[in-house]
């Protein structure tokens, strides 16, 4: 018997990325010719949202976008790959989230974002009874008030729930931390949580404040977590980087998909592992989120 996918929730930010490729980043304000330029709709929720399609799960977005036409192009492309829209508000008289990318001959980035703050932070009109068909949910920072509903009422419900902790304000990834049964952290986003530069000194503090799994995602040294009052890490394979845009998203769909499929933490970290290295050896952000077979194919590599 075939077994049914895996259904996902992501909730967060969706956007358009508009992606500069260029030998380096300036440190200061200068004119620059980039080598390549390309759009692909971005936003961690998003991302995760499509990289889960990816990997074979059915797979929902829930978040905002403006009324206008680059709202319309950012769910078109959503539902283009298999993403399942009818969850995303379109808020009237706002101007969707979009941002500049320079990406630079290492694959760093840096990010230039606009989020219209027109964009209604109302959560009230989520449809909280589509939580009990899902066997994950995923949510980002970036809308703290549409987290907090949803991962409260997958919380109840007893579902494998994912946090994407990135940066934020502290107040408000304590809060969320609670409602979790994982976290993962960016390096940023745990010392903006925690005020210590220290990874594992600032993952043991996450660990001492909340009743999920914590960890944090290291890039190139792979993922590390606490379990069983100490730390393990899952390495990441060794590649040559060529763009790590929506790396950290991918990631995060991976380890979802994985936790929903009961896969244990270290096996679920290395698939997360696995897909990110992927999609940093490919260019244009989530365009290079890896499918399901790719992912398996890498895994039996030595």
């Amino acid at each position: 018997m075939t077994a049914m996918p895996i259904r996902v929730i992501s909730l967060g930010m969706s956007a358009l990325d508009c992606i500069f490729t260029l030998d380096s980043i300036p440190a200061t304000p200068v004119k620059v010719l980039a080598s390549e330029y390309r759009e692909s709709g971005g936003g961690m929720g998003a991302n995760a949202s499509v990289a889960a399609a990816r990997l074979g799960a059915v797979s929902e977005y829930w978040g905002r976008v403006g009324d206008d036409a680059l709202g319309q192009r950012i769910t078109d492309e959503l539902a283009r790959e298999g993403v399942d829209v009818a969850q995303v508000r379109r808020v009237p008289n706002c101007t969707s989230p979009t941002a500049a990318i320079l990406v630079d001959r290492h694959g760093e980035r840096l990010i230039c974002a606009y989020n219209d703050p027109r964009l209604d932070t109302d959560a009230s009109w989520l449809p909280l009874d589509r939580v009990a068909e899902a066997d994950v949910v995923l949510a980002d920072v970036r809308w703290p008030q549409g987290a907090t509903r949803l991962l409260a009422e997958a919380q109840r419900l007893g579902k494998t729930t994912l946090l994407d902790a990135d940066v934020g304000p502290a107040a408000e990834a304590h809060a969320l931390m609670q409602q979790a049964s994982h976290v993962a952290f960016s390096v940023q986003g745990l010392a903006a949580a925690f005020g210590v530069g220290d990874v594992g000194a600032a993952l043991a503090m996450a660990d001492r404040m909340s009743p999920a799994l914590v960890g944090v995602t290291l890039g190139p040294e792979g993922f590390l977590w606490r379990e069983g009052g100490r730390e393990h890490r899952a390495p990441a394979l060794a590649i040559r980087a060529v763009d790590t845009l929506a790396a950290g998203d991918v990631w995060h769909a991976a380890f979802g998909v994985a936790l929903a499929e009961r896969q244990p933490i270290e096996a679920a970290a290395r698939f997360a592992n696995v897909a990110a290295a992927i999609k940093c050896e490919r260019a244009g952000g989530r365009s290079g989120a890896p499918t399901r077979e790719e992912v398996e194919i890498r895994l039996k590599l030595p």
